[in-house]
């Protein structure tokens, strides 16, 4: 079990990711996009058409971003800044607990 920082701002997609995540094991916890995320997660999961992902990466977790597949520049701009998986929102759907598997093995 992990701990999961999710700042997702969608509503309907929080808690889905909550549940998914939760479902599989993991202490979900829903953090508003203008906070800071809590030290104590093992794996931080990132809205990056909402959020700064260079100020996620920051903190020194594994981070599991995700965009709007109709804006692949945020999705460059969540990999030069250095995080670890960057998704379209279709795949975070589909595959949440195997991506966040993943990159806790890894």
């Amino acid at each position: 079990m992990a701990r999961v920082v999710a700042l997702v701002g969608d509503l309907m997609l929080a808690s889905r990711v909550e549940a998914t995540l939760a479902g599989a094991g993991h202490e979900v916890m829903l953090t508003r996009l203008d906070a800071e995320p809590n030290a104590g997660a093992d794996l931080i999961v990132a809205d990056v058409d909402e959020v700064d992902p260079a100020s996620v990466v920051s903190l020194g977790k594994p981070v599991l971003g995700f965009y709007r597949h109709t804006d692949p520049e945020k999705r460059r701009r969540a990999e030069a800044a250095g995080v670890d998986l960057v998704v379209p929102r279709s795949r975070l759907a589909r595959e949440l607990p195997e991506l966040v598997e993943g990159l806790l093995r890894s």
